[in-house]
């Protein structure tokens, strides 16, 4: 297959609100938050400062607890390289063992004041998916990987024709940074213009699940180092198979039912790798044992990332701090 790719990877920075959320976002972050004041206790909740990834303050009369979402080499981190910053803070909690492992080994974070609380979500109702058309799903933010899906599906459509389809939810809008999108507006467009590509921008996170419910595969050759990915944990509850590189978190988040590969620096040779095993991933989608595994891996999901079962962590470990 000839990839033609658009390197659009861009560095993005926002500026967060007092306690480390985004005004007006939706992000991952932002749901997470919202989705744990929705489920824990809030008079709880209320004895303790949460803090998310980054400080900008702390509260003198409550414990303040470090909800840290970011990867090690984010520059609002490095403050944690510190002791006495370190020891503002009744805990330090993670989203994942990759993540906490990475603040251990490059900001000497201890580990005997952090704790892993991952990502959870509301399982995905599952529904049977289109038997003529397999529909390829990428929904989140363009820097981390869209260009290649874009690249790999252009390729692959050449030989499948109207097989295919791939439904494209991304935009910088889901953080309430619109203009973020202008250095991807030439990959967006060829979406648009492409018959086999559909362009949604940003949508909901109930679109987006909707969405999934329909999706046989989600494409994410990751660029970018996760330190959780709530994105392939949806789409893992929906059903989708994930076709991933074994980058950062995403093994530990997909816990070894993606198609995944080896990642690669050289974005020539991603493409390509990704390509080949998306190209798979669609031949082989109807196969029995895979989709006996898929029925496996939305099971995992739905008991591992349960958001019951991460508000009864949340709250065992608030209590603790009381104590």
């Amino acid at each position: 297959m000839a990839l033609n790719i658009i390197d659009d990877t861009e560095t993005v920075e926002l500026g967060p609100s007092k306690d480390g959320t985004y005004d007006g976002a939706m992000g991952g972050t932002e749901l997470m938050n919202k989705a744990l004041y929705e489920r824990v206790d809030n008079d709880l909740l209320d004895e303790f400062y949460i803090i998310k990834s980054r400080v900008s303050w702390t509260d003198k009369d409550k414990p303040n607890v470090l909800w840290l979402h970011d990867t090690w080499d984010d520059p609002e981190v490095q403050h944690l390289k510190e002791q006495e910053s370190r020891d503002r803070f009744a805990k330090l909690v993670f989203v994942s063992n990759y993540q906490l492992a990475t603040y251990n080994l490059a900001l000497g974070v201890p580990y005997a004041n952090a704790i892993v609380l991952r990502n959870a979500i509301d399982p995905i109702e599952y529904k049977e998916k289109d038997k003529d058309v397999v529909r390829i799903i990428y929904h989140t933010t363009p820097h981390r990987g869209l260009n290649l899906v874009v690249a790999a599906v252009k390729a692959i459509a050449e030989e499948m024709g109207d097989k295919i389809h791939l439904d494209v939810y991304s935009s910088f809008e889901a953080y309430g940074w619109k203009e973020r999108d202008k250095p991807y507006e030439d990959l967006f467009e060829e979406i648009r213009q492409h018959p086999n590509m559909t362009y949604h921008g940003f949508q909901s996170n109930d679109v987006v699940r909707k969405a999934l419910q329909e999706a046989h595969i989600f494409a994410y050759p990751s660029v970018w180092p996760e330190t959780s990915c709530i994105s392939a944990i949806e789409a893992m509850s929906a059903g989708c198979e994930v076709v991933c590189p074994n980058f950062a978190a995403l093994p530990e988040t997909t816990g070894n039912f993606a198609r995944m590969y080896q990642f690669n620096e050289d974005m020539g040779e991603h493409a390509n790798v990704f390509a080949n095993q998306l190209f798979q991933a669609i031949i082989e989608h109807r196969d029995e044992n895979l989709q006996k595994k898929l029925m496996f891996q939305k099971n995992w999901v739905d008991n591992f990332f349960n958001w019951d079962l991460r508000a009864a962590e949340w709250t065992d470990m608030l209590k603790c701090i009381k104590r």
